[in-house]
């Protein structure tokens, strides 16, 4: 149910906070409308930020698996951050529709950069901010500025995405997605996972 819920939500071009608990089928709250919005328009893009790059790996695993099947293999998905080779760069830069990467990279290689990244930005459809809990304290700051200056660029090149932040049970879901994308966020946070 929070699933349907916060796709729902997404597809109303809301920006959404998931906070459920573990294991219970978040990453499809944001995968299914990020999908359906590289399907119906093919230059629309997407950035999906991890804290950490094992955990951009482990869903760049998912993403390839989900887009290998018929229908969905034109979409192109990779990984952008300190371990990627310089040629891939280039080529996820001009051709990726969903971009993993970390607020580090996007802080370091990414805005500063943002006028080779020009393309990309226009077409910016949906910013995904994975395992939200984490962003708290100093670093919590640091991602809230990252993602007002991900704003501001997204605006210079005419861009208005949508954020879908996913977090695990936390006690003031909604107030940390304001806080962190400088927005207010559709809540979604009853559990419909089975137990």
């Amino acid at each position: 149910a929070h699933q349907a819920e916060a796709i729902n939500a997404a597809r109303q071009g809301y920006h959404v906070m998931v906070s459920t608990s573990t294991a219970s089928g978040k990453t499809i709250c944001y995968n299914v409308p990020v999908l359906e919005a590289v399907l119906e328009n093919p230059h629309s893009r997407a950035l999906y930020l991890y804290p950490t790059k094992a955990l951009a790996q482990d869903q760049l695993r998912t993403l390839t698996e989900l887009t290998s099947y018929p229908g969905l293999k034109r979409i192109q998905v990779g990984t952008y951050d300190g371990d990627t080779p310089t040629n891939v760069r280039s080529r996820l830069r001009k051709s990726a529709a969903i971009l993993l990467s970390n607020p580090d990279m996007l802080h370091l290689g990414i805005l500063p950069n943002h006028n080779l990244w020009a393309n990309f930005f226009r077409h910016l459809r949906y910013v995904i901010l994975d395992e939200a809990h984490v962003y708290r304290g100093i670093f919590g700051s640091h991602v809230a500025c990252l993602m007002r200056r991900l704003w501001r660029v997204c605006a210079l090149y005419g861009a208005q995405p949508q954020f879908i932040l996913s977090s695990a049970t936390i006690a003031n879901p909604g107030e940390l997605a304001a806080r962190l994308i400088g927005m207010e966020a559709v809540v979604v946070e009853k559990d419909g996972a089975p137990q």
